[in-house]
């Protein structure tokens, strides 16, 4: 079996991503999954646009999890690393990794589980055409 893809991107910390103590605000490390998710299904030939408009297929979060190692603050330039960890038959996880560029040092780390659904919210089975981009014999 091949191994699952990754993505990553590397990210500049604005002020407005801060808290009042001066460190990332502890939900936008979501927003942060959120994109590394979206650009590793891009880099894959899958934008969520047209899973949801051509395959009518949705990815809504049901689980989410983060474990914070260490704080970032502003001006910090982070890397968001984004790997499918499991492709299933009707869902997909994926797990994230967030580290300083600089020092390596390990920010973050994280996953989150997506049912497939149709409009309806009904569970639906993994698309062939999905299946064969992410997950290639």
């Amino acid at each position: 079996m091949s191994p699952l893809p990754e993505f990553s991107f590397d990210f500049r910390i604005a002020y407005a991503d801060t808290d009042r103590m001066g460190v990332v605000y502890y939900g936008n490390y979501l927003t942060l999954f959120e994109r590394g998710r979206t650009e590793l299904m891009r880099d894959l030939g899958l934008r969520y646009r047209d899973l949801e408009e051509k395959e009518q297929v949705f990815l809504p979060a049901a689980e989410a999890y983060v474990k914070y190692l260490s704080p970032a603050h502003y001006d910090d330039l982070i890397r968001v690393i984004t790997r499918v960890k499991k492709l299933g038959g009707a869902s997909i996880e994926f797990e994230y990794d967030i580290v300083d560029v600089e020092s390596n040092r390990a920010i973050a780390r994280g996953t989150t589980l997506h049912p497939f659904v149709n409009k309806t919210w009904k569970p639906v089975r993994v698309p062939a055409s999905i299946r064969a981009k992410v997950n290639p014999v």
